[in-house]
């Protein structure tokens, strides 16, 4: 078998020749067919395979043939491993990056190694593929116009909480990555800090034999999540936007607010009114009162 090939089925495939820099490739998130024939060929291809789990990427190379030696990468060795990467970079060596599915950098090792490489100058190249947050966005019915990731939420409740708190009227569908096992204590402090009626997704084991996406609300998908004895797979939850976010005041309709109110209020009178009605800082309201006035 020749090293840098690679095989689909009984076809054996020759890697081209690829360029020296550091190559962050995205890998399948369940379903191995689901790896792209540019991410096989640069596999194939570069020199040095830098993975979190020699064991999970070694099934991947398995599965298409390709004799790669691997060399582990991950957030408790990235201070040793680091460097080492970065010395086969200024080698002209071709170093490929993937994390254990989807992909790298997402919610995964290897954001300092590539801002190590590109302040050394070297190339980085993405080679993009599957990503467990935009699989789960999109079969779900919420909004797509506007997503905001924020990864996996602390396992400690009040930072948890806090960080719900600073999330809760982003205008944008919500994503987070969660663990089986703190699920529905998470969905149970969404409930508290968003709403039980805010619209919401789970989506587990995506690409895999037992793929599920519930879409309902929070209220709903907590009530259902705690009669499951034993939630497991890779979970993503999606939160829809809070109802005080969807409606969104022009600044006109701001200005038509003020306006009115000071005709029979005096400025700060008004602009605290409007204040209590929308939601803005009332300094700033007066400092727009005061400008349309003068205007």
């Amino acid at each position: 078998m020749c090293e840098k090939a690679y095989f689909i089925g009984a076809h054996a495939y020759s890697a081209p020749v690829i360029e020296s820099g550091l190559y962050l490739v995205a890998t399948p998130i369940g379903n191995l067919a689901d790896i792209t024939l540019r991410a096989l060929q640069v596999l194939a291809g570069i020199d040095i395979l830098a993975c979190e789990d020699t064991r999970v990427t070694r099934v991947l190379l398995e599965r298409y043939g390709i004799q790669k030696k691997t060399f582990l990468y991950h957030e408790y060795n990235a201070q040793k491993a680091g460097p080492k990467l970065l010395a086969a970079l200024a080698e002209n060596k071709t170093v490929a990056l993937v994390s254990d599915a989807g992909t790298p950098l997402i919610s995964d090792p290897g954001f300092r190694l590539v801002e190590e490489a590109r302040k050394a100058g070297h190339k980085i190249i993405p080679i993009p593929g599957a990503s467990a947050l935009l699989a789960a966005l999109i079969p779900t019915g919420l909004p797509t116009d506007s997503f905001f990731f924020a990864g996996f939420l602390s396992a400690r409740k009040l930072q948890r909480r806090k960080r719900l708190e600073q999330l809760k009227e982003i205008p944008a569908t919500l994503i987070f990555y969660e663990s089986p096992h703190r699920l529905v204590e998470t969905l149970q402090d969404m409930v508290t800090l968003f709403s039980a009626d805010r619209p919401a997704a789970i989506c587990r084991e995506l690409t895999k034999k037992f793929e599920t996406v519930d879409v309902s609300n929070l209220g709903n998908l907590l009530e259902n999540y705690r009669k499951q004895a034993h939630i497991r797979g890779e979970i993503v939850v999606l939160v829809g936007e809070s109802s005080s976010s969807l409606n969104v005041i022009s600044d006109q309709e701001i200005d038509e607010m003020l306006l009115e109110r000071a005709q029979t209020h005096s400025a700060a009178q008004a602009a605290a009114l409007v204040a209590k009605e929308t939601g803005f800082k009332k300094q700033e309201l007066f400092q727009r009162l005061v400008f349309l006035k003068n205007a």
